[in-house]
């Protein structure tokens, strides 16, 4: 080996040794600073590093409340209420708005927040929507502590989620879990999607946050799976994902209700058996298998067999995908729908009724 050689030999094991250097620096500052790296990297007092969601939950937990329904018995109005309903709520705003579900203050005569911190607040309802099952209140305070939104990345099957809440009024829980399922329907009302998650939501939980592991809100809890009367416990609960929340709440906050728009039809979506007794060219669309007689589909000709292709100049894919442009719809206005009748095409013109949403 010559000098050259050797030389060159040194040099490259220098510079390795210096690069594994540099790694082994940058890892260990890695862990010993979580703010550069991973939030569920904590550092503790003995230096070991362990899993943890505690930052999480220090962003959002304060800003999850506990509520008190009170019911006040009309025949016995002088004696002091009793608690009818417990449950949790989300502040959202600076200006005291907070989610939460309205089966938690349906029935109250009078709601009582109670914040982390130890403050109570007398609320008033802003506003209430039975079929997503959310309810706006409002509280007057100073410095109220507000839960981070994510309305950007939608969860995915598989992620972390944490369940805040106030199960059977023993004070704020922290459950942990994953996101077990996305777009979840028809489990409360129409076509409302949930996202199911593992994250134990039990009886006062109804209402509170469940958010990721930075600590952003994702969802509202509403429900556990039930069957017949043995309750939850089946690791199988749902939570209203919180752009859905989110849109329902701005709607309730600018006019006390939500607002949707009606077509009078029931509808299925097209399977290869419909679509070659019908003729159709493919399985996009939606099948009319009813139609109110008073309402605006009928005033517009549209009859059951009738197959809905086009809503307002937009292809229709699907039952869901219909259901929601009606639902957004103005009411009152003229909407063009392009149907196909006995094999044929052919534009229909109507005009949009506004829901009646039946409280039950």
């Amino acid at each position: 080996m010559t000098i050259k050689d050797t030389l060159l030999y040194l040099g490259k094991a220098t510079l390795f040794g210096l690069i594994m250097a540099a790694i082994f620096l940058l890892v260990t500052r890695y862990f010993d600073n979580p703010s550069l790296g991973n939030n569920l990297l904590q550092t503790r007092a003995n230096n070991t590093v362990e899993l943890s969601f505690a930052k999480a939950v220090r962003r959002a937990a304060p800003a999850v409340v506990n509520i008190y329904s009170l019911s006040i018995d009309q025949t016995r109005p002088l004696n002091s209420g009793s608690l009818q309903g417990l449950g949790s709520g989300v502040i959202m705003s600076k200006e005291g708005y907070i989610l939460t579900n309205y089966h938690v203050i349906k029935k109250a005569d009078e709601i009582v927040v109670a914040l982390q911190d130890g403050r109570k607040f007398t609320s008033e309802v802003v506003g209430f929507d039975p079929e997503t099952d959310l309810s706006v209140l409002k509280i007057e305070g100073d410095n109220l502590p507000i839960v981070p939104v994510n309305l950007e990345s939608p969860p995915q099957v598989g992620d972390v989620v944490l369940a805040i809440g106030n199960p059977y009024n023993l004070g704020q829980t922290i459950t942990q879990g994953i996101i077990s399922a996305t777009g979840r329907n028809g489990l409360s009302s129409g076509y409302l999607d949930f996202l199911q998650t593992d994250a134990a939501i039990n009886a006062g939980n109804s209402g509170g946050a469940l958010i990721d592991t930075n600590g952003s809100l994702i969802g509202i809890n509403t429900a556990a799976f039930q069957v017949g009367e043995e309750g939850g416990g089946h690791g199988i609960n749902f939570a209203i994902p919180i752009k859905l929340a989110h849109s329902i709440m701005n709607k309730l906050i600018k006019n006390g209700r939500v607002i949707r728009g009606a077509l009078g039809i029931s509808g299925e979506p097209i399977n290869p058996v419909v679509a070659q007794i019908l003729n159709l060219p493919d399985l996009k669309g939606v099948l009319i298998t009813g139609v109110d007689p008073n309402g605006p589909a009928a005033r517009a000709l549209l009859m059951p067999r009738d197959v809905i292709i086009k809503y307002d100049g937009e292809d229709v894919p699907g039952v869901e995908m219909l259901m929601d442009r009606i639902a957004e719809t103005t009411p009152g206005k003229k909407v063009m729908m392009t149907v196909i009748r006995q094999g044929k095409q052919q534009e229909l013109p109507v005009i949009i009724d506004e829901k009646i949403v039946v409280d039950n």
